[in-house]
Order: C-alpha cells, then sequence, then structure tokens
C-alpha cells in the first residue's frame, strides 16, 4: 500500500526551517507569520507520528528523524524549484520584463532600447515604470535598475554607473534679463527640485559652490518625478538640479544648458539587479551584455 504524502505546506516549512534553521527566517522566506510555520511544523510532525525539531532555548535543532528525512526532502523541492524554472524559461524565454524609476524609463531607457530590440529582435521587451522597490518574489519581473550601494541580499547587483549632479537651465533662460553668471544669481531665479531620495541635492551642490545658507531660501518648485522638473526647466520655468541621466540627453540637444561648470559625482550608483537564480539566463545576459557595453562606450547612465 502507497503511504500517503503529507502536507505540502507542512514539508515546506520543515524545509526551509531546517535550512535556516530558524522559525523567524523560514516565516519570512514563505510569507507567512512565525506561529503558522510553527504549526504547520508540528501538524507535519502528527501525521508523521515523529518529532523532526528539537525546541532548545537556544534554537533549533533536527532529531535524528529530522536528519534522517531532511535530504530527501530537501531534494525533493529541488528538483520541484528547477522543475518549474525550466518550464517558466522555455515559457517565457522571449519576454524580459524590466522594472525601473517612471522617470528613468521616460528620460533614459526608452530612448535607446531600439538598439537593444535591433541587436535581439527575438526579445519581447516589456518596462514597468514603478516608484516602488520591485519585489522579485512576487514574480513577473525579470531585471530591475535599482539606485544605490549593490548591497541588495540574494541579489545579483551590476554597477553601471553613478550620477553628475549640476544645474540646468533653457538657453532662453540663460539669454534673459535676469543674469546667470555665478551661483550667486541663482538668488534671483526660481529653483527646481525633486522630492524624495534627491531632494538634498541643490542644497549639496550649493554648499559645494561656496554659497550661504539665506540661498535655501530661494523660491522653489517641486516636482514628484524628475522627468517634470526637467521638462518645467525645458519650458523656461527655473533652474533644475539636474542628474546626468535624465538631462544629458536635452544638453546634447540644446534643449538645456549648463550654466555652471561645477558638477558633483553621486555617491551612490545605478545596478542591472536580477535574483540570483535566473541571473545567468539568457534574455539577461543579453540585457546585461547591452548595458554594460553601453558604459563602455562612455554613454551616461542612470
Amino acid at each position: 500500500m502507497t503511504a500517503r504524502l503529507p502536507s505540502l505546506n507542512g514539508l515546506r516549512a520543515f524545509e526551509s526551517a531546517a535550512r535556516h534553521m530558524s522559525f523567524t527566517q523560514a516565516a519570512e522566506e514563505l510569507n507567512v507569520t512565525q506561529t503558522a510555520i510553527s504549526h504547520q511544523i508540528r501538524r507535519l510532525e502528527a501525521e508523521l507520528g515523529v518529532p523532526l525539531f528539537l525546541r532548545l532555548k537556544d534554537g533549533l535543532a533536527l532529531t535524528e528523524d529530522g536528519q534522517a528525512y531532511l535530504p530527501g526532502i530537501r531534494s525533493a523541492f529541488h528538483d520541484l524549484r528547477y522543475s518549474t524554472e525550466q518550464l517558466l524559461a522555455t515559457r517565457n524565454s522571449s519576454v524580459l520584463t524590466i522594472s525601473t524609476l517612471v522617470s528613468v524609463a521616460s528620460k533614459w531607457l526608452l530612448p535607446r532600447l531600439p538598439t537593444f530590440q535591433q541587436a535581439f529582435p527575438d526579445i519581447d521587451v516589456r518596462v514597468s515604470a514603478s516608484t516602488e522597490r520591485v519585489d522579485f518574489r512576487k514574480g513577473g519581473i525579470d531585471a530591475a535598475i535599482r539606485y544605490g550601494r549593490g548591497d541588495w541580499k540574494g541579489l545579483r547587483s551590476d554597477w553601471l554607473m553613478s550620477d553628475e549632479i549640476f544645474p540646468v537651465c533653457s538657453p532662453a533662460l540663460l539669454a534673459g534679463t535676469q543674469a546667470l553668471d555665478t551661483p550667486a544669481d541663482l538668488l534671483n531665479h526660481t529653483i527646481l527640485q525633486v522630492s524624495g531620495m534627491t531632494a538634498g541635492d541643490w542644497d549639496t551642490w550649493l554648499g559645494a559652490a561656496g554659497q550661504p545658507g539665506q540661498m535655501a531660501k530661494a523660491p522653489r518648485l517641486t516636482f514628484d518625478l524628475a522627468m517634470m522638473a526637467v521638462q518645467a526647466a525645458v519650458d523656461g520655468q527655473g533652474v533644475c538640479i539636474g542628474r546626468s541621466t535624465y538631462v544629458d540627453d536635452d544638453l546634447r540637444a540644446g534643449r538645456l544648458v549648463a550654466p555652471f561648470d561645477l558638477r558633483l559625482q553621486d555617491d551612490l550608483g545605478f545596478y542591472l539587479v536580477t535574483p540570483v537564480e535566473t541571473a545567468d539566463s539568457k534574455k539577461i545576459v543579453a540585457l546585461r551584455t547591452w548595458l554594460l557595453a553601453l558604459r563602455q562606450e562612455n554613454e551616461t547612465f542612470v
């Protein structure tokens, strides 16, 4: 007679808890509560009729039965994960979904995507623009472009480039009646800035330019998205604190000019981020190769 298989949820909880030797970490991995993990494992032990863990004061330990049971369960889940990854890789091999910030997508990625499509015509690119950090565990996203130090746990991070920070404005504004010859002249112009992580860019740049504290009192317009602040600068509404990713194309096209020579190098950088498990898939390798080639060509990237 074939033995009845125990609860799959219980087996998953057991495998994860045994791998981490922690109910808490297993709960985080499986996106449930620690109490749920404990209950699932107790039900599994009841089904099997043997204890699998020793609950000690200073942590967990596997019983002899737990040690004997774990290799087969671990191997089974490995086979399940591998088979699922192979199925999805075959089904979705031609679809590449990239998550990035709205401003990165509109001001940098989209204008350059045609060269990627020409190089890899068999890959169907989908861009998901959002201000929220992508959660790869929820699926649907193959790669992301993130801003930070590249130290995201469990993910592969390939450094692309850091930004330069400097003011930009419309050529018409520079040719107007209000002088903009020195940073001190910014007091006579509207300052355009972006909220969020880069909200301090103006103050940082002004400090590096040796401007006094009262410069912070200059009239300001604040936008949620960098692309909106840049467009306001193109329209002549004021002087924007630019980041090279968002403004270099407009500088090359003559829609913007940089009135001052001072440029600050950002301490953080932008990375191509992918799950370790799929980092070497064909479509992600193609994306990585293309992005790194752009970097080597000294093309400014965020």
